[in-house]
């Protein structure tokens, strides 16, 4: 069941992000940037899921739309490091938005008791699976829905 939820909860984001001109890719980075404020590129490609070369393109257009930034690495400079700029912040309140409309939507008729519930569940097999396998116990937690 929580797979299929997935797949029609992402399309969903989708549909509303493409009607603002927002790719899915687009916004699955700006948000990791918020919660992870300084990372590499390579371990954004990794927490996105996306294929490293696509990240590189990516970051290419919104350096150039003033929404990010990459610094050099102090202490390796094949590495880069990316920054969100304060231009992101429009785009990032959107696709919150957006991502409030479409968990509203999967939500609707659940009681807010047992959604709370369900979402600490969620988070509690997050955090046991990740405690079998450390390396994925730095990937960044998904922002929390705001409570009714």
């Amino acid at each position: 069941p929580l797979a299929a939820v997935g797949r029609r909860y992402v399309p969903r984001f989708e549909h509303r992000a493409r009607n603002v001109q927002l790719p899915l890719p687009t916004c699955r980075v700006l948000a990791y940037l918020e919660r992870r404020p300084v990372i590499s590129q390579a371990r954004l490609a990794e927490f996105t899921a996306l294929e490293p070369m696509a990240v590189v393109r990516l970051l290419d257009r919104l350096q150039a739309d003033g929404l990010v930034e990459r610094r050099p690495d102090p202490s390796d400079r094949r590495v880069h490091s990316v920054h969100l700029s304060a231009a992101a912040a429009p785009v990032l309140d959107e696709v919150k938005r957006l991502a409030a409309l479409t968990r509203a939507e999967a939500f609707a008729g659940v009681d807010p008791a047992r959604r709370d519930a369900f979402l600490a569940v969620l988070e509690q097999l997050r955090d046991n699976l990740a405690a079998v396998d450390p390396s994925d116990a730095a990937l960044p937690r998904p922002p929390q829905p705001p409570s009714r």
